[in-house]
């Protein structure tokens, strides 16, 4: 697993508004932005603006930023989750296995479009775990 925990905060539409503001106040800079219509799976038409994921930086400060898919809510508790890169299908399995025991599964382990292996765990604490393998 590498090092770095990464905040992923979540939007209900307000995502594109939220990286401004983010970026007026930090002085960084929006290095990736993709909407839910330019992903690859069947999206609604209300979807399509949302941003589906965005990266921000200014320095050592890095974090994530998405909108929710429509008809999802977003909750105080919910609005933020940490990410963790994984540098093996063994440990991203390992780590799913070991969090979804007295938690909960928001997505099963499973392989992706963006070509890699992800999921999205709440532990027992309530904590929202977004797990990735990224394939060679």
């Amino acid at each position: 697993m590498k090092h770095q925990v990464t905040p992923y905060l979540t939007f209900d539409g307000q995502a594109r508004e939220a990286l401004a503001y983010y970026k007026e106040a930090f002085e960084g800079e929006i290095i990736d932005i993709q909407t839910f219509g330019e992903a690859d799976f069947p999206t609604p038409p209300e979807a399509n603006d949302r941003i589906m994921h965005a990266r921000f930086k200014k320095g050592e400060l890095f974090f994530m930023v998405s909108d929710t898919f429509p008809g999802q809510s977003i909750d105080v508790g919910n609005n933020i989750s940490l990410a963790l890169e994984m540098t093996s299908e063994e440990e991203i399995q390992r780590i799913f296995d070991a969090l979804r025991q007295e938690g909960s599964i928001i997505m099963e382990l499973q392989d992706t479009f963006w070509g890699a292996k992800y999921a999205k765990v709440k532990d027992k604490y309530g904590v929202i775990w977004d797990l990735n393998y990224t394939k060679s």
